[in-house]
């Protein structure tokens, strides 16, 4: 509004000043035409000269602040000042607007380096180390963690992290940004475990990457000492329980032949006793044939092949799996459903591998469902809110307590009389090949739910 009523007055005084130009130029005409009038035609040719440069300065004057207050809007200048009060020019108005934008533009500018000191201040606290990597394979250390990171090494370009470990300057130039990997980092000959995780951002027109290293190497020690211990309890336990009856019937088997060693030289029948040693020799051979499927089991865990992955329709997947667990489920009255949103979604994964995961998460789920009056078992495939991948197994049995949830992916350890222990672990092994994990909660229903996150 201030502009408008400025401008206004900027252009009535214009049109007056031009028309005095106007007058003057005319009585200079009309003088001319009349003989005699010399003095008065110079006196009015001055005038209009006077009258020319005056409305030249009024208009110069207007285009010099002007360009004034763009050239202190362009380099920042917010010292500039544009008061017109005291010229009687009406530009009073549009000089107080001029100083309001400076002063509005000082103080976001003002602002923006204050947000800018504050999001430097916290990039530098941030304990995770924070690197880019630039279009030039330079490199600019982000942080305070970055530069404790790599010490007293000068690191300004791609070739300098070799100091580091050939794999970690590879993984370094070749991660794709979105991608989480595990690298290895080597200072003064000791191993570090890193999680990198890469993101691409424009600074000017030129792509940049984002890189930043998390030091997880503490966190890894205590959790594979942790499944370390569970392991050993387990395998202790399974291998104790074949052991201890083979010990045991050994010895009962070295007494038998002891006793008919003794029998024969005493003439006694032996008999009874051949048949005391048969069975304990079969019983023997079962012990032994237990401890060695449970040596092939570890070994089917231990020995995981690549997944060869490949783009899988979930819907047809399903059906197979449904169609076979129909056909092996002892029970009729199970419903199985099946559910994909979209029903075009595809799972980039080895179908060889997958199938049997879920064969067997079905098979629980319908296990589970033994004593319950309607049993539902329930394939589900959707898009979660990182757009990733999952599918999910459901039923509606009793769930599966916290205190069993915690445990239930180790190896070989089970809650069912019988059970192996290996199916889950097998899963879990599968979905860490393909880069996801498997999780158990318990579903609106009360029973369990498997997800597999790709």
């Amino acid at each position: 509004m201030m502009s408008e009523m400025g401008l206004g007055r900027f252009v009535i005084w214009l049109i007056v000043r031009f028309a005095l130009v106007g007058v003057a130029m005319a009585a200079v005409v009309w003088l001319l035409l009349r003989p005699g009038y010399h003095s008065a035609t110079l006196l009015a040719a001055v005038a209009m000269a006077l009258l020319g440069a005056e409305l030249w300065r009024y208009v110069s004057r207007t285009n010099r602040e002007v360009a004034r207050f763009l050239d202190a809007a362009r380099y920042a200048d917010y010292s500039q000042r544009f008061d017109y009060e005291q010229d009687g020019s009406g530009f009073g108005p549009l000089g107080r607007a001029f100083t309001e934008i400076i002063e509005r533009m000082h103080e976001r500018g003002t602002d923006q380096e204050t947000a800018l000191r504050r999001l430097r201040a916290l990039i530098e606290h941030i304990p995770v180390p924070l690197l880019t990597l630039h279009a030039d394979d330079g490199i600019t250390l982000q942080n305070n963690a970055a530069r404790r990171l790599f010490g007293a090494e000068h690191v300004t370009n791609l070739k300098d992290l070799r100091r580091f470990g050939f794999s970690f300057a590879e993984a370094v130039a070749t991660a794709v940004p979105g991608d989480r990997q595990l690298v290895t980092f080597t200072v003064e000959g000791i191993e570090y475990h890193l999680t990198l995780a890469t993101t691409e951002i424009i600074v000017g027109g030129n792509a940049e990457r984002l890189v930043s290293l998390q030091d997880i190497q503490s966190e890894l020690d205590a959790t594979q000492a942790e499944a370390w211990e569970d392991l050993v309890r387990v395998l202790t336990h399974e291998i104790m329980n074949s052991i201890t009856p083979v010990t045991s019937l050994a010895k009962t088997a070295v007494d038998v032949v002891d006793d008919v060693i003794e029998g024969a030289e005493n003439g006694a029948p032996v008999k009874d006793d051949l048949a005391d040693l048969r069975d304990a020799v079969a019983t023997i051979a079962r012990r032994s044939d237990s401890l060695t499927q449970f040596v092939e089991s570890y070994r089917q865990i231990s020995r995981l092949a690549p997944p060869e992955r490949k783009r899988v329709r979930l819907s047809d997947l399903f059906d197979t799996v449904r169609r076979l667990a129909r056909a092996e489920c002892p029970r009729s009255n199970v419903e199985f459903t099946c559910e994909v949103h979209p029903r075009e979604l595809d799972v980039y994964a080895d179908r060889d591998l997958l199938e049997p995961v879920l064969l067997n998460l079905l098979r629980n789920a319908w296990q589970v469902t033994d004593s319950v009056d309607s049993p539902v078992v329930g394939l589900k495939g959707r898009l979660n809110r990182r757009s990733n991948v999952v599918v999910e197994v459901s039923d509606n049995g009793p769930g599966v307590p916290e205190n069993v949830a915690k445990k239930i992916f180790v190896p070989f350890y089970t809650t069912k009389e019988g059970g192996s222990g290996v199916g889950l672990a097998l899963a879990r092994q599968v979905m860490i090949a393909h880069g996801g994990f498997i999780r158990v909660r318990r579903n609106d229903s009360g029973g369990a739910t498997f997800s597999l996150t790709f």
